[in-house]
């Protein structure tokens, strides 16, 4: 083998190498401009910016698997989002699968080409196929249309004491144990004291979460609480409405918390703990069914928090505080 056929894969591998990183850097001007405009919640962000890394590294570079390239470029492009754009754990952690998905609606059709013997550019120009349909998916929420936003999960448990008892339980201040659903072990915000007690119309809760910590070079952690207050009592049932929100606010737009009890056959208390909220990440189809699970998981342990009869009336004790991000 001559010295030029061995230039040959070197010269190849820098031109991949510094396709994937101008791609990059591209996609960081983008993601710059987005966040300027108000639109880093948008589809224009989560569907527009992945999908345009995986197109200007499937174009523009010419590796042995497109797709392959374009994963590889769209991880690289994740591990840098926490230092670089102060993205968060739970961020990147539940946009990386939409990021791979679009990865691989890009590039697929490419190496699909390639195999099916065509010209390396008709495999080029098959890429752009998808093109039209990525547009419009990533056009949600920019104003051009959105899916629907409110959304309402209700979780139903039939709980081992008294009506009376739970009622008590939730007058007082709760005791905040460690999530259990595998879901919420993801490091979203967690509880840790209460303060306000009652259930008269008028009563405020004001919830302590563990602080915000981001990814960001030189963040630093930020205070995150919860204010509720009490807008409806009657017999068996109160309404929570949030007040102020510094916890969850990126994330979702929690409306208010309804809980109702009334007594079983069995001579326990059925207890329905129901959400309302409002989806404010785009795109629906995607965000709208975790929001969803996620929400219907909060709920859930809502209700195992005040099911205790053991539940302290006092002052609680703080959850461990576990590295949260938005």
């Amino acid at each position: 083998m001559d010295e030029t056929s061995e230039r040959e894969p070197m010269t190849r591998a820098r031109r991949q190498l510094v396709g994937v990183l101008v791609a990059l850097f591209a996609a960081m001007l983008l993601y710059k401009v987005l966040h300027a405009g108000g639109l880093e919640q948008t589809a224009l962000f989560y569907v527009g910016l992945p999908a345009f890394i995986a197109l200007a590294v499937a174009i523009g570079v010419r590796p042995k698997s497109a797709t392959g390239t374009a994963l590889a470029a769209v991880t690289i492009g994740l591990a840098l989002a926490g230092p670089l754009l102060n993205e968060g754990i739970v961020c990147l952690v539940l946009a990386a699968p939409l990021f791979y998905l679009l990865a691989v609606i890009i590039a697929a059709p490419i190496d699909l080409a390639r195999r099916s013997a065509r010209k390396s550019r008709g495999g080029r120009a098959h890429a752009f196929a998808t093109v039209p349909l990525i547009a419009l998916l990533a056009l949600e929420g920019t104003g051009a249309y959105e899916l629907p936003r409110d959304g309402i999960v209700a979780v139903t448990r039939t709980i081992a004491m008294s009506p009376a008892q739970f009622e008590r339980n939730l007058a007082s201040p709760p005791h905040f144990a460690a999530p259990k659903p595998v879901f919420l072990q993801i490091p979203f915000p967690r509880p840790q004291q209460s303060e306000g007690t009652g259930l008269g119309v008028g009563a405020h809760r004001v919830i302590a979460f563990n602080p915000h910590r981001s990814l960001g070079i030189g963040s630093h952690p930020t205070p995150r609480s919860m204010r509720l207050a009490i807008t409806a009592h009657t017999p068996g049932h109160v309404r929570f409405a949030v007040t102020h929100d510094t916890t969850l606010a990126r994330w979702l737009d929690l409306r208010s918390a309804e809980v109702t009890w009334q007594p079983s056959p069995t001579g326990r208390t059925e207890v329905t703990w129901t959400l309302h909220y409002r989806r404010t990440f785009d795109p629906g189809w995607y965000f709208g069914p975790i929001q969803k699970y996620g929400m219907e998981q909060a709920a859930a342990y809502l209700s195992d928090t005040f099911s205790h009869p053991t539940a302290p009336a006092t002052t609680p004790s703080a959850a461990p505080a576990g590295t949260s991000t938005r």
